[in-house]
């Protein structure tokens, strides 16, 4: 049985008392040995203190070392978690970044397929407009001056009215606009009563329309229709006024035309497109 630390006091008083109980009853060489017995159990106490006292330093010491190791893996705990928070927040900034941009161009892409339908459906009208008025020139040409132009216009007068439409229809025909809108405007000054008049007032629609001046197209149109109501132009301008409210978003006011132009020329192939168009904008 080992002996703990505070008995180790009791024992050598014991042993002392035993030893000088020992010294009235033994002989001097016994006594000797008991002494030195003594002083080996002196040391060994001195030494088994000097071990503790070591041994709670170092005990001590590694307690010391153990809260030191302690807080530093709750620090390293805590930046793992706050770096696992942190790259939460990264990668979901980056995939709601992501999936906005994917949208951003999904959008682009199906406002450009939209552009590109209506540039189609414009250009598709456009190069019909254009067969139109060029059907309407040659047969202007090839009548007599008496049904080709107003009968006050000398055969010369005549001469000079058509290539005036010629000059102002091919600065149209290379895209000019804003010039074949200048040169139609003259035309119509200088020729007020010519055969030619609608086909140059429709032109100047399709001037503004192709500049995109959907606004100011559909003011021409119109004159189309007020100057010239019993003209074959009326109907291709009727429908070419309900594609600019088109354009610009004002849908009643398209269908609107558009009815008004089936209803009054219901024969005519410019109404057969205007049932087209009316199912596209329901």
């Amino acid at each position: 049985m080992k002996l703990s630390v505070p008995m180790y006091p009791l024992l050598m008083g014991a042993m002392l008392a035993i030893a000088s109980w020992l010294s009235s009853c033994v002989n001097p060489q016994q006594v000797e040995l008991l002494e030195r017995d003594q002083r080996r159990l002196r040391s060994d106490m001195n030494t088994l203190h000097s071990d503790v006292d070591g041994f709670r330093a170092t005990l001590a010491d590694t307690r010391a070392n153990i809260q030191q190791m302690q807080r530093e893996l709750s620090a390293i705990k805590e930046r793992i978690d706050e770096t696992r928070v942190q790259v939460g927040r990264q990668l979901g900034q980056t995939n709601r970044e992501g999936d906005q941009r994917v949208k951003n161009l999904e959008s682009r892409l199906a406002k450009l397929e939209e552009d590109a339908r209506a540039q189609g459906e414009t250009l598709k009208n456009r190069e019909e407009e254009l067969k139109q008025l060029r059907d309407s020139l040659a047969q202007a040409q090839q009548k007599p001056a008496s049904d080709g132009f107003a009968a006050d216009f000398s055969l010369a007068e005549s001469d000079g009215v058509r290539r005036d439409f010629e000059s102002a229809w091919r600065v149209f025909e290379n895209k000019d606009y804003k010039a074949a809108i200048v040169r139609f405007k003259d035309f119509l000054k200088k020729n007020p009563k010519s055969k030619l008049a609608p086909s140059a007032q429709y032109s100047i629609g399709e001037s503004h329309f192709a500049l995109r001046e959907f606004d100011r197209s559909i003011i021409e149109y119109d004159e189309v229709r007020r100057r010239y109501p019993q003209n074959e132009k009326v109907p291709a301008a009727l429908l070419r006024q309900g594609s600019a409210f088109a354009e610009l978003g004002e849908k009643l006011n398209a269908r609107l035309v558009l009815q008004e132009l089936i209803e009054k020329y219901p024969q005519s192939p410019e109404a057969a497109r205007a049932r087209q168009r009316l199912k596209a904008l329901e």
